[in-house]
């Protein structure tokens, strides 16, 4: 039995999550207990939920981590799409389903904010689902458009100070990173930039090649790069603590003097809150060994993405850290 001085880890993962300046309601939320036949878990299909539309970096990198850990644990890892409301709805599925190891989510930190800022403004009680595994960081992609018709960021806000409204910026939908860097960067140039909101990546990059719209923030992946390889979209800025090597001549937002703008996604697996703490310990475990594949190295170095380092602590922690930002 855990001491008062030394809590479980699943106990720690809450504690942090409800350390958020978010009043996120917790009761009613189970303590950790051992599952009768854990040892025996899994025994048929896992089932992980992305909680965004097919063909997205998150998408990708979701299937592909699928494929590992099912040759790793011996059963089959399905993959679902339920996209909606900035991944919020799939968050809201998930914490209603048998905690039991076959339910997960893959969904970003953002959401879990999202999720909980509209709790607190309703005024309802909140399941926190529960932090098992963090999976990649993703940086944020500001590109502009043929219908820009300037170079360079700061091009970019001379314009739209100079002619409000005449720059429309697409992003996933309000409370996404996408978004998130759009409205802090909209408020420190004290510009009227209008924001144009896509339910999903694959719709947004379509528009953005047909010019419907001047600028967009998207993770970053690889059809974007292609793009801007080929000239049809040029990068901007990066939200990234670095500059990126595949685009080295595009500066950061912090570079560009947009410090808060600074962004990147935080994604990683979900599971519902009464997971026990032997199968969150043991779906931890699968998605570390995963992460250092070879195939799921690659694949994150391919999209520009970093691995998450650090045990389901540090991503409760980080977590609790993405919420305050």
């Amino acid at each position: 039995m855990p001491s008062s001085t030394s809590p479980d880890p699943i106990s720690r993962r809450r504690r942090a999550l409800s350390l958020w300046p978010l009043t996120l309601p917790l009761g009613g939320v189970a303590m950790a207990r051992e599952a009768p036949h854990t040892a025996a878990w899994p025994r048929r299909a896992i089932h992980i939920t992305v909680a965004y539309p097919p063909g997205g970096v998150s998408d990708q990198m979701a299937r592909a981590l699928a494929e590992v850990l099912a040759a790793d644990l011996g059963v089959p890892v399905v993959i679902e799409n339920k996209a909606g409301a900035s991944g919020t709805l799939a968050l809201e599925l998930l914490v209603r389903r048998p905690a039991d190891g076959y339910s997960l989510c893959f969904v970003a930190a953002t959401a879990i904010a999202l999720r909980a800022q509209a709790a607190n403004h309703r005024g309802v009680a909140l399941r926190a689902a529960l932090p098992v595994a963090g999976v990649m960081r993703t940086p944020i992609l500001v590109v502009g458009t043929r219908s820009l018709g300037v170079d360079g960021f700061a091009r970019m806000v001379d314009r739209a100070r100079q002619s409000p409204g005449s720059v429309r910026w697409a992003t996933t939908g309000e409370g996404t990173t996408g978004y998130a860097v759009l409205d802090r960067v909209r408020r420190a140039s004290r510009t009227e930039i209008v924001h144009i909101p896509y339910k999903g990546g694959g719709q947004q990059l379509l528009d953005a090649l047909a010019g419907h719209f001047e600028v967009l923030s998207t993770n970053v992946a690889s059809a974007q790069l292609e793009d801007i390889a080929a000239g049809r979209l040029v990068a901007l800025a990066v939200g990234a603590p670095v500059r990126l090597r595949v685009l080295p001549d595009t500066p950061t937002l912090a570079e560009l003097g947009y410090d808060d703008a600074n962004l990147d996604s935080l994604f990683g697996l979900f599971a519902p809150p009464d997971l026990p703490e032997a199968l969150a310990d043991r779906l931890n475990r699968a998605v570390a060994a995963a992460l250092e594949t070879p195939a799921l190295q690659s694949r994150l170095r391919s999209m520009s993405n970093l691995p998450f380092e650090g045990s389901a602590d540090a991503f409760a922690q980080q977590i609790a850290r993405e919420a305050r930002r």
